[in-house]
C-alpha cells in the first residue's frame, strides 16, 4: 500500500512525480503493444508463406485474425488512456488536498474539543426527527450534560456546547465525548456523529484515495469529511 504524505504546500512536487511515473508506465505499455503487434504480423506472414498451396487459408479467416488483433490493440490503448486519466485525477487530488492543511473540518467522530470559546459538534440524521438530544460524556462515559436540540430535519445538525455541566459548572478545557439520540414517533432515527478538528496532513492512499490526519480524530477519508471551514 503506497501512501504519499503532504503536510505543506509541496503538492506540486508530488504531482510532478506522479505524472512522471504515469508517463513511464504509458511508454512501457505502448512498447508492449508494439511488440505484440510485431509478433502477430510475423506469425501471420510465416503462416501464409508455409500454407498448403492446395488448401490456402481462407480470406475470411485472415480478415478475422486481423480484426481480432485490431480489437486487442484498441482495448489496450483505451485502457492506457483510462489509466492516464486516473493518474491525472489522483494527482490533482494531491494539490487540492494540500490546500486543506491547517483548515478546520467537520469529520466523522465523537470528540468534543473544549476550548475557551466552547466546543462544536454535529450529527447527520438519516431522517426527520421530532427529538434530538446530545449527551456530553467524560472519559469514563458518564453523562455530564444533555443538550436538547428539539425537532430537526434530516441532514446535518450542528450544535455548540458552552463547556458547562448539568449544574452550570464550567469544566476543564480538553477533549470530551458525545453521543446523539434521535427519534421520530418513538422510533430511533440513525445519526452519524461529526466532530470539529484541524487538518494536520493529507495523504494519497492507493487503496482508499485521499485521506486526512485530523487533530483529535486521527485519519479520515475525504468521504468522511462533511464540511470545511
Amino acid at each position: 500500500m503506497a501512501v504519499t504524505s503532504i503536510a505543506t504546500d509541496d503538492g506540486r512536487a508530488a504531482l510532478a512525480a506522479s505524472l512522471s511515473k504515469g508517463a513511464e508506465a504509458a511508454k512501457a505499455s505502448t512498447s508492449a503493444v508494439a511488440e505484440m503487434s510485431d509478433r502477430f504480423l510475423k506469425l501471420l506472414v510465416t503462416q501464409l508463406k508455409n500454407q498448403d498451396p492446395m488448401n490456402p487459408m481462407d480470406n475470411a479467416q485472415v480478415t478475422s485474425q486481423l480484426a481480432q488483433m485490431s480489437t486487442v490493440e484498441g482495448i489496450t490503448k483505451l485502457n492506457d488512456s483510462m489509466a492516464s486519466l486516473t493518474g491525472l485525477y489522483r494527482s490533482s487530488q494531491v494539490i487540492q488536498g494540500a490546500a486543506l492543511v491547517g483548515r478546520q473540518v467537520l469529520a466523522e467522530g465523537d470528540v468534543l474539543a473544549l476550548n475557551a470559546a466552547g466546543a462544536v459538534g454535529g450529527a447527520d440524521l438519516a431522517g426527520k426527527a421530532d427529538s434530538v438530544k446530545v449527551k456530553v460524556l467524560d472519559a469514563s462515559g458518564a453523562v455530564l450534560r444533555t443538550l436538547d436540540l428539539g425537532a430537526q430535519d434530516a441532514g446535518l445538525v450542528r450544535f455548540v456546547w458552552d463547556g458547562k455541566d448539568a449544574s452550570g459548572n464550567a469544566l476543564a478545557l480538553g477533549d470530551y465525548r458525545f453521543a446523539v439520540e434521535a427519534s421520530a414517533a418513538g422510533e430511533k432515527v440513525a445519526a452519524t456523529t461529526y466532530a470539529l478538528g484541524s487538518v494536520q496532513s493529507v495523504a494519497l492512499n492507493d487503496s482508499s484515495g485521499m485521506e486526512a490526519e485530523i487533530s483529535g480524530l486521527g485519519v479520515r477519508t475525504f468521504a468522511q469529511i462533511k464540511q470545511i471551514y
